[in-house]
């Protein structure tokens, strides 16, 4: 079975929004909301995928003959590459009643642990989908990281007394949630954070803590201030706001304002090998992958998980090689062309 297969299999599993494409760039599933899709006008997630595209890789094989290291080390941990597994939820509303979030994130915990990366499984307003992926983190040896939404203090510091009782690598909240309209609706009003509000959450949670959704320097600089361990810059794959840059563009700036502050994670739209190490080159220190782990798993289970990751990996060594880099560290900026 090969990756084509795959996305054969899962044709008919996914959707009707999925179309399990070749490519997952943003096009056939457009604006559709629920659904892999993003808010109006729904380019958000096309121009992620294409602006990484538009970064050409300089080619340098005058250097020594070597297989290149992808070992990655994050909070102490060394994984097997620099790719974690995105948070998603809904799964059953956005992508198919093959699986629902439960068993969703068990089966790609397991594969990730397996695979030796990570996952970030995502939270929702059943509190019990969060406990149930906890769980499971304990018993893969704790490699998961928890992506909540940002409630109202109160609410998250239940869901942190829940994860500092178990094995957990680290805790995330994605930040850019605040538009959602269930978070504003709770008492007291849930969404947006105060540098001074989000120290104290972090400090409560205890672990090591990653905001997710940092699109400017001065985001990223605030988060330094609040104390947090990484960013993911991300814009949410343009499901909570229309009209945003993609990553590709701000991640540079943000390297340039906080790299060596902060350890820097980006996601939107990288979908190979080669957007992998376009990243790392802008200054990145490792990825998130979502969308297209959805159709893997749909398609062929853990089987489908690794036949991507193995692609993944394969395209990252093949491109590092072809440019002189024989380990993530000596990937640079002048590696790309922008």
């Amino acid at each position: 079975m090969d990756y084509n297969d795959v996305l054969a299999a899962a044709k008919g599993k996914v959707g009707p929004y999925c179309k399990a494409c070749p490519v997952c760039n943003g096009r056939a599933c457009g604006n559709t909301m629920p659904g892999p899709g993003c808010k109006y006008p729904g380019n958000a997630a096309a121009r992620n995928y294409d602006k990484w595209q538009e970064i050409c890789v300089n080619t340098d094989t005058l250097c020594p003959n070597s297989t290149p290291d992808i070992s990655f080390e994050l909070f102490g941990h060394v994984f097997s590459a620099p790719i974690f597994i995105a948070p998603f939820g809904a799964l059953d509303l956005h992508y198919g009643p093959l699986y629902d979030d439960r068993s969703y994130n068990r089966i790609m915990l397991k594969s990730a642990a397996e695979y030796g990366i990570l996952g970030f499984p995502g939270d929702g307003v059943d509190p019990t989908i969060m406990k149930y992926s906890v769980d499971v983190i304990t018993e893969f040896g704790g490699l998961g990281i928890p992506t909540i939404k940002p409630w109202n203090k109160e609410f998250l510091f239940e869901k942190f007394d829940y994860i500092r009782q178990r094995n957990v690598f680290a805790i995330a909240i994605d930040i850019d949630g605040a538009g959602l309209p269930f978070l504003k609706k709770m008492n007291p009003n849930a969404g947006s954070k105060s540098v001074e509000e989000m120290r104290e959450i972090i400090n409560y949670a205890g672990k090591p803590f990653i905001l997710k959704g940092i699109m400017t320097a001065n985001g990223a600089e605030k988060a330094v201030e609040a104390g947090a361990s990484a960013i993911v810059v991300s814009n949410h794959g343009g499901r909570v706001q229309g009209g945003v840059p993609s990553t590709a563009e701000v991640l540079p700036e943000i390297a340039d304002a906080v790299k060596g502050d902060i350890r820097i994670l980006v996601d939107g739209g990288i979908r190979s090998g080669v957007d992998i190490f376009r990243a790392i080159a802008l200054g990145a220190e490792g990825v998130l992958i979502g969308r297209p782990v959805i159709p893997a798993i749909y398609g062929a289970g853990q089987e489908g998980f690794n036949i991507f990751m193995d692609k993944l990996t394969g395209e990252l060594k093949s491109t590092m090689s072809m440019c002189g880099a024989s380990d993530l560290k000596s990937i640079s900026r002048d590696m790309v062309r922008v």
